[in-house]
């Protein structure tokens, strides 16, 4: 028993002896356990994502002005505002797209504020359409008869946003929000159609005469237009190994433009790079 204690008090001198002798890089790289060394989410980053989103547009209101130019100076106008009439409703359509980011953050000792630009290749198309019909006892002595009608078009193929971030670092993750500017670029296609006639139901001798029927029509294509919006959402950045981060979000954009109210909720899944 005594030569083996002997024998093991002989190896932990050597063992000591060694390790003493061993450089200093070799011996600081055995840790305990996981290293709880803080990521670094400061400087230049980009990336890449899939994203899955749903488009809603609101035409209700995407032909008054174009109706309101036709019925100018028309009495039937003044006295019952038929550009106003309710004509059109709203469309939804859902899409998957690809795109990518790039940005850069400023790292404090408790939180991260970056700036980044978004770029999103999708397909949202949605249109509407519709017409209405009223006749009137005016002016005196006439039944006036208005049918207008009106078609609406709306296609989303490229979206982004320039937004400001700000993220609180947790370990590997940076939880995160942001608020910018929307930016897409659509065709929007707008067509208005208003058919008039007056019949006179009065007694005079001879008649007075009937009036009409008359038409117009008038088209508004706007094609490759940028319109621009508000943009807003939330967002999780994971490090994983040596500056690559997966990220998982989801954005909120809106757009107003040509009379059409449009919002588009997308959630992402992309793959980034921080230098």
């Amino acid at each position: 028993m005594r030569r083996l204690l002997l024998v093991v008090l002989m190896c932990g001198v050597v063992g000591g002896a060694e390790a003493a002798d061993m450089p200093d890089f070799l011996r600081g790289s055995f840790t305990e356990g996981l290293s709880t060394a803080n990521v670094n989410w400061g400087g230049a980053y980009i990336g890449g994502h899939a994203s899955y989103g749903a488009a809603d547009m609101d035409f209700t209101n995407s032909g008054q002005d174009l109706l309101a130019k036709l019925l100018n100076n028309v009495d039937l106008e003044s006295q019952f505002n038929i550009s106003k009439w309710p004509l059109l409703g709203k469309a939804h359509m859902s899409n998957s797209g690809f795109g990518g980011f790039i940005g850069y953050n400023y790292e404090f000792s408790d939180a991260v504020i970056g700036v980044e630009l978004n770029y999103t290749h999708g397909n949202f198309f949605g249109s509407n359409s519709g017409s209405q019909g009223r006749t009137f006892m005016y002016p005196a002595n006439y039944m006036s008869t208005a049918v207008v009608s009106s078609s609406s078009s709306m296609k989303i193929t490229d979206y982004g946003s320039l937004r400001g971030r700000a993220a609180l670092p947790v370990g590997n993750f940076l939880p995160y929000g942001f608020v910018g500017f929307g930016l897409a670029q659509a065709n929007i296609n707008r067509r208005a159609d208003v058919g008039l006639y007056y019949m006179y139901t009065g007694s005079a001798v001879p008649p007075l005469p009937n009036i009409g029927p008359v038409s117009y029509s008038l088209t508004d294509n706007a094609n490759s237009q940028f319109i621009v919006g508000f943009a807003g959402g939330a967002g999780i950045d994971i490090m994983l190994y040596a500056g690559l981060f997966l990220r998982a979000e989801w954005e909120h954009l809106r757009f107003s433009s040509k009379n059409v109210e449009t919002s588009v909720n997308t959630v992402k899944a992309g793959l980034g790079y921080k230098f």
